[in-house]
């Protein structure tokens, strides 16, 4: 099932009492959890995290009846968090692990088969992508959530898409911008839905009537290439080729200087080795590694690095290392071609 296929369902009240959100897309998560949220009365939603509670104490607040609500909408996070630790690199349980989640999977059988009458139950499992190594941790996620029948599957905006529905944001926005403006923003900011949905809700506050062009976007849009590089390193990160070439053309078009680039790049490849290296878990450890060694950073920067980690393993991070020193060996000669250099340096670490 899709976004679009459940959204009008949920606006005529008759949604699945339980769900699996899978895939990455904020965008279409989020207008299902408004939609959701507008047909429940005050006080009626309440959020779990499976990185905080156990997949059993979640469903004993699911049985639990109100005093104030007959109908509550419960927002499971961090979805992945229930599934039994693997063995670095490969998918097969640790030891003591399968026991607790064989239990999981029962109580969660046993629920979806009986649900509490009133109460939706929403699981959202965002973490891994459907292409590249990725698929087969999402696998997982979905074998282990094979009870629920419903799996709505929430996946990245080709840029023809994105542009269609960044149209249509900007028509309910009132927001006045011809087809390049537009084609500029969905491309600076790499076709991320979520990103576009801002932008239009801030240029149609600052524009108000008048037409808004590429000054606005550059204006009020500063740091888009910088979205465009990460996106360019998490579409490495799923060996999306096809992806990863059309993020570097969008930074070829904008005019960004290559070498630098391949510096980003570098400096964020270096710093999840490192991270990986020291087994850090989590942003805020990344945070305070990189802190101690004399290396300032903000929160959402050690986020980016432990995106990256989960992304690529050990020895994918070696390699791409090595590949980025080949690269920007071959961009300090004499007269480089430095987008046939970087095409090359894409092809070689989505192989």
């Amino acid at each position: 099932m899709t976004s679009a296929q459940l959204l009008p369902r949920i606006g005529q009240g008759k949604w699945p009492p339980v769900l699996l959100l899978l895939g990455p897309e904020a965008y279409d998560r989020q207008r299902l959890k408004q939609a959701m949220a507008a047909s429940m009365p005050e006080g009626a939603i309440s959020e779990h995290d499976l990185a905080e509670l156990s997949l059993a104490e979640v469903l004993d607040d699911a049985r639990a009846l109100s005093l104030f609500a007959t109908d509550r909408l419960i927002w499971v996070l961090n979805a992945e968090a229930a599934l039994p630790r693997t063995r670095s690199g490969d998918d097969e349980e640790t030891e003591g692990g399968t026991g607790s989640a064989t239990a999981d999977i029962a109580l969660l059988a046993a629920y979806v088969k009986d649900p509490t009458p009133g109460v939706t139950l929403v699981f959202e499992a965002v973490r891994f992508d459907f292409e590249g190594d990725d698929k087969r941790k999402q696998e997982r996620v979905r074998k282990f959530y094979s009870a629920i029948p419903q799996v709505v599957e929430l996946r990245r905006y080709a840029a023809q898409d994105a542009r269609g529905e960044a149209e249509n944001l900007a028509r309910k926005a009132d927001l006045r911008m011809n087809a390049s403006a537009l084609n500029l923003l969905v491309e600076a900011l790499g076709a991320d839905m979520a990103r576009i949905a801002v932008e239009i809700e801030k240029l149609a506050l600052f524009a108000g009537s008048r037409p808004v062009g590429g000054d606005e976007i550059a204006a009020l849009v500063p740091d888009a290439r910088t979205v465009t590089i990460f996106a360019l390193v998490n579409a490495l990160g799923r060996r999306d080729r096809v992806r990863s070439l059309e993020l570097l053309d969008t930074l070829v078009k904008e005019g960004e200087y290559l070498p630098l680039v391949l510096a980003f790049l570098s400096t964020q490849f270096r710093m999840a080795l490192v991270a990986r290296e020291a087994g850090l878990r989590g942003a805020s450890q990344i945070q305070t590694h990189f802190t101690r060694m004399g290396m300032a950073m903000w929160f959402s920067r050690a986020e980016q690095i432990q995106e990256t980690v989960s992304k690529f393993s050990q020895p994918q991070l070696e390699s791409a290392v090595q590949w980025l020193y080949r690269a920007d060996t071959c961009l300090r000669d004499a007269r480089p071609d430095d987008r046939t250099i970087m095409e090359q340096f894409v092809v070689e670490l989505t192989r």
